[in-house]
């Protein structure tokens, strides 16, 4: 098959030898431009090429240019001229010590003297919404030392962030400063909410450039007055494009639906069913959006339609009910730890269907590396909707935990889970939830990393709408 030309590719960043993902524009690390480095790495070996086929040359050449061998250097640091094949992922800071209780984001730009954000009320950690008190760890590109404001060069005065590195570029469209290059902090990095009665936490993970998870939490009153708590978390698939709208599609249309159908006495699980569809046509939507064009770093994803996971819980009183499409998981952890945990989810995806049929032991199916193929999903490309459900009606209080691959990869099973869920989970869902992103992070946190811990039973008094 022909393709189109490539350009050079980096081993390394130049500044700060972060080896960078394939069709990365700008290194992750420190915000240098790759392109123009990897135009000038090829450059200087063509140039380097030729003086090498004129042995006469190197004779003619001033003293100050007799060692062709060294790599020309961008910024101190030397610049490889032979390319090698790049990593998928890369690694990025350990989280700092001291707990994921106090919100800290082992990326936050904490050291350029940047500020946090401030605290914000947001849906699902993306679209605002009342009572749901969302902490992120992003830096904040406003306030004293941040130099936002008007840019004199900008016509009319235009407002537009300043770099929070170099202090004096603006920041581009894609997030970076159009003087240096740096990458600026993003919201999505890491997110937080908490309802009373349930909360949610997310974190992009120490190896990806950008969270492609999303989550949704609310609160709705049932006809009788009693209290149900909604749940939503979705998983952005990584080879689609624009997998993080997918995910916010998603989670947002879902939690929508279920706001509006549980209120009028629509049974949970029909309600899931329906919320699951709303969820499909919302991530349907966006491969007809001609006008949302893919971001250049995304490579050759543009080809593939938007697409997303979804998994979501409704808790009320007596029964909690559960929906799926893809490898996003919910467990049962009830508070009794001495009674067993339960995984509530089967996995669409390849190595369930391996144990399903027989061929392979779990252990065995999941250590292949066919493992996460996923054989369900929503997406406009996707082979058909079979939205799965399922309601419990527990014999006793615990906690449903609703997470995507990035935390279960770390606690698989149910006891490994019930292991990983903070003994007070019920009483802390918010602590809950930000104790098993660390578990995450602390695993090596290879993924995007969301879970929500919804305590069952739903407490009375919790009836609302959020």
């Amino acid at each position: 098959m022909s393709q189109m030309p490539q350009p050079p590719q980096l081993s390394a960043c130049p500044a700060c030898d972060e080896p960078p993902q394939a069709g990365d524009r700008y290194c992750d690390r420190c915000g240098a431009d790759l392109t123009v480095a990897a135009a000038l790495a090829a450059e200087a070996a063509l140039s380097a090429e030729a003086i090498a086929g004129r042995p006469e040359a190197h004779g003619d050449l001033p003293e100050a240019y007799g060692d062709l061998s060294a790599p020309p250097r961008v910024n101190g640091a030397a610049r490889s001229t032979h390319p090698e094949p790049e990593p998928d992922d890369y690694e990025l800071a350990a989280p700092t010590s001291g707990g994921y209780g106090q919100v800290a984001d082992p990326r936050a730009a904490a050291a350029l003297g940047v500020p946090e954000a401030p605290v914000e009320s947001v849906e699902s950690g993306i679209h605002p919404e009342t009572n749901a008190s969302t902490h992120t760890s992003a830096a904040s590109s406003t306030g004293s030392g941040t130099g936002t404001g008007a840019d004199p060069q900008l016509p009319g005065g235009e407002h537009r962030p300043r770099c929070a590195a170099c202090q004096e570029g603006t920041i581009d469209q894609d997030g970076y400063c159009e003087r240096c290059g740096h990458a600026q902090a993003r919201t999505r990095d890491h997110m937080e909410s908490e309802l009373e009665g349930v909360a949610a936490a997310s974190d992009r993970g120490l190896r990806h450039h950008r969270n492609e998870d999303a989550f949704s939490v609310s609160t709705a009153a049932l006809p009788d007055g009693t209290p149900a708590m909604v749940a939503v978390v979705c998983d952005g698939v990584s080879s689609a494009t624009r997998p993080d709208e997918a995910s916010a599609a998603a989670a947002h249309s879902a939690n929508q639906a279920l706001r509006a159908s549980l209120p009028r006495g629509a049974h949970p699980q029909q309600a899931m069913n329906e919320a699951i569809i709303a969820a499909a046509d919302a991530v349907n939507s966006l491969a007809l959006d001609t006008s949302a064009a893919a971001p250049p770093h995304e490579g050759q994803r543009h080809q593939n339609a938007p697409a997303c996971t979804i998994v979501g819980a409704v808790v009320t009183s007596d029964i909690l009910t559960i929906g799926w499409v893809g490898d996003s998981r919910a467990y049962w952890v009830p508070d009794d730890r001495t009674t067993p945990p339960a995984r509530l989810t089967e996995d669409d995806s390849w190595a369930a269907q391996m144990v399903a049929a027989g061929l392979m032991s779990e252990a065995e199916a999941y250590a292949d590396e066919r493992a996460h193929a996923i054989t369900g999903w929503l997406g406009a490309d996707a082979y058909e909707l079979e939205p799965h459900t399922a309601s419990y009606k527990p014999d006793r209080p615990g906690v449903v935990v609703v997470c995507t691959d990035g935390l279960w990869n770390y606690a698989e099973s149910a006891e490994q889970m019930a292991r990983a869920v903070p003994p007070d989970a019920r009483s802390r869902p918010l602590n809950s939830a930000q104790v098993l992103v660390g578990h995450a992070l602390d695993g090596g946190g290879h993924d995007n990393v969301t879970v929500a811990v919804v305590p069952f039973p739903a407490a009375p008094g919790r009836a609302g709408s959020a």
